[in-house]
């Protein structure tokens, strides 16, 4: 029961922070998952480094992906409240720089002479594909899907959908769950929480659909379809990489939650088909 209170107040405490940045400017939206995207990264570094299964470059992984989505936001916001113009200025050619910094890796490995340099330098990347782009994909998800700028409706929609399958899922099989849905990987989760997860997380689709209309009720119901099961997938993915790394949260910071590696898992794989 103390475990459940812990959770339920850091859901809704961090929940209402995310809200409220999404909701009142872009920038807070930037701001709110630049912090989660570097946390993310830095506790992925961390698990490998614990785990003794590497010796990743933390900072250059954490300067590639920050680089990516903070050079995207650049990229579409246009800086009006300053009147300034940025259009063509931070061009979409200039993205391909990513690729000279993720050389640079390589470089930085070949002077630090270290045991199993191909591994560390593939954990830093995989930190960078895995912890970091689908953050920069959000924010193309933010901008692009409806061509009319920046879009609070989409983002806090795929949220509160997000949260709403996380909440059915673990209420359905909580009281319901018998059938184990991957039992080798992740032992409590089953079918029946999975399916409420989708019910209530469609019921929420049809709820935002009532109020917002920045997309209809079919891409709304979609975009759920998606975050429940890759979202679900998501979640035994990081799942899979504790436990090959023998390894309950991958960090403390958020009480009842673990880190936010443990608090986005399931975005970071929905996002990728949500775009």
């Amino acid at each position: 029961m103390n475990n459940f209170v812990t959770r339920l107040l850091t859901g809704i405490l961090t929940s209402a922070i995310v809200i409220a940045s999404v909701w009142y400017s872009d920038w807070g939206f930037f701001i709110i998952f630049l912090i989660a995207q570097f946390f993310c990264q830095l506790e992925f570094y961390t698990l490998i480094r614990k785990a003794k299964a590497a010796k990743p470059l933390e900072w250059a992984g954490i300067a590639v992906g920050s680089f990516a989505y903070i050079f995207t936001f650049l990229r579409f916001h246009k800086f009006k409240e300053l009147g300034l113009d940025t259009s063509g200025v931070f061009d979409a050619k200039y993205f391909a720089l990513l690729f000279p910094f993720l050389g640079l890796i390589f470089l930085i490995e070949l002077y630090r002479k270290r045991e199993n340099p191909f591994a560390n330098i593939a954990y830093t990347i995989l930190g960078i594909v895995y912890a970091s782009l689908p953050f920069t994909l959000f924010l193309h998800i933010a901008y692009s899907t409806t061509g009319e700028g920046y879009s609070w409706q989409i983002i806090l929609g795929v949220l509160l959908m997000l949260w709403a399958s996380d909440s059915g899922a673990y209420f359905a099989g909580r009281t319901l769950g018998k059938t184990k849905l991957f039992e080798r990987i992740s032992p409590k989760k089953t079918w029946e929480g999975s399916i409420g997860g989708l019910v209530l997380s469609l019921v929420f689709a049809y709820g935002i659909s009532l109020y917002w209309y920045d997309l209809a009720f079919w891409q709304w119901a979609g975009m759920s379809v998606i975050i429940v099961v890759i979202g679900g997938y998501g979640d035994l993915v990081e799942s899979l990489l504790k436990r090959s790394l023998d390894i309950k949260d991958s960090s403390n910071f958020l009480p009842g939650h673990g880190g936010f590696l443990d608090r986005f898992d399931g975005l970071l794989l929905a996002l990728s088909l949500i775009h």
